[in-house]
């Protein structure tokens, strides 16, 4: 999953300020080996403050068009906010990718449900910190996709993000990632977000070779999807781990 921030304060630095930069960049990943590209308006970075609805959707909609007619991968749409989601679905997403995991928006499963999108559900303790980290992702988790199946979303259409840097300490990032075979016992694909976050004491343009180490990891731990801002570096890590790990050489 290669990420597309229209968001000019993102924390990783490279948020960007018009559709044609935001496209261009999406077909960068495309070409790199992306399998899904992921576009968002709003920063998530611990400092951010919320926008409005209307600015994220001038944000965002005109690339997901653009991006929905251009590219023949699936495109997401990384937003909380009920009417972000469905414009953006309407406009040709096919992912709908909840950071707050249901929790600041519910009707987030309705709209997959009716849509029949797959929906990523994110689980966050910015609001809760704990103390014990892995027993309260689960609990998290388990809520989470019981709500989405109770509003109708469909089994196969439920992904589990773990919430690397939502919330949760350096200490606790870490442990997550070395945990995360844990999540298994939920049966639902994993996404995992490591790329370029707070878990080296570097800046965010010197994070790669720690955003690797974390996706290689993740992926022996049992990571179906991971959401990068380097796709050309990570594809080979992940090409390499899964040939490790899974038996699965794939050359392109």
């Amino acid at each position: 999953m290669g990420i597309v921030n229209v968001s000019p304060d993102s924390f990783s630095g490279d948020g960007l300020r018009n559709v044609d930069e935001a496209v261009m960049r999406a077909k960068h990943l495309a070409a790199d080996g992306a399998d899904i590209i992921d576009v968002g308006g709003e920063s998530t970075r611990p400092s951010s403050l919320p926008i409005s609805g209307d600015e994220e959707l001038r944000r965002v909609i005109p690339v997901v068009e653009r991006l929905s007619e251009e590219l023949s991968i699936p495109v997401s749409i990384d937003t909380y906010k009920w009417e972000v989601a469905r414009r953006a679905v309407d406009a040709g997403a096919q992912i709908i990718n909840d950071v707050w995991g249901l929790k600041k928006e519910p009707r987030l499963a309705e709209l997959a449900a009716e849509g029949g999108v797959p929906i990523v559900v994110v689980s966050n303790q910015r609001e809760q910190p704990c103390r014990w980290i892995m027993p309260v992702v689960l609990a998290d988790l388990r809520r989470a996709i019981k709500s989405a199946m109770k509003a109708g979303v469909a089994w196969e259409n439920i992904i589990i993000d773990p919430g690397i840097g939502f919330g949760k300490t350096p200490e606790q990032n870490l442990e997550v990632v070395w945990r995360l075979n844990e999540l298994k016992v939920l049966r639902r694909p994993i996404l995992l977000g490591t790329s370029r976050k707070f878990m080296l004491d570097l800046p965010p343009g010197q994070r790669l070779e720690g955003t690797a180490a974390s996706v290689a990891i993740g992926i022996s731990k049992g990571a179906d999807i991971v959401r990068v801002h380097d796709v050309r570096e990570i594809v080979r890590v992940c090409r390499m781990s899964d040939a490790i790990v899974r038996k699965r050489l794939r050359k392109k």
